[in-house]
């Protein structure tokens, strides 16, 4: 089984990945850092290690959604 890609939620549109955020000193364990930017669907995913970035409040944050019920 493959597991789910990590989610990041950010109120920042652009945004940079490295892969290698969480680890202790692991630049060299990422991937070279990419800078990428949220679209009008209100998320975008690195190419490299599939993390998605999503806008807090925008259109693909659930997390958001189901705070407002």
């Amino acid at each position: 089984m493959i597991d789910a890609p990590e989610i990041v939620r950010t109120a920042k549109k652009r945004n940079s990945c490295d892969g290698a955020t969480d680890i202790p000193g692991g630049a060299a364990l990422g991937h070279p850092r990419v800078w990428l930017e949220i679209d009008e669907k209100g998320y975008v995913d690195c190419g490299y290690c599939d993390r998605r970035f999503v806008l807090v409040g925008g259109p693909a944050d659930v997390t958001s959604a189901l705070h407002e019920e």
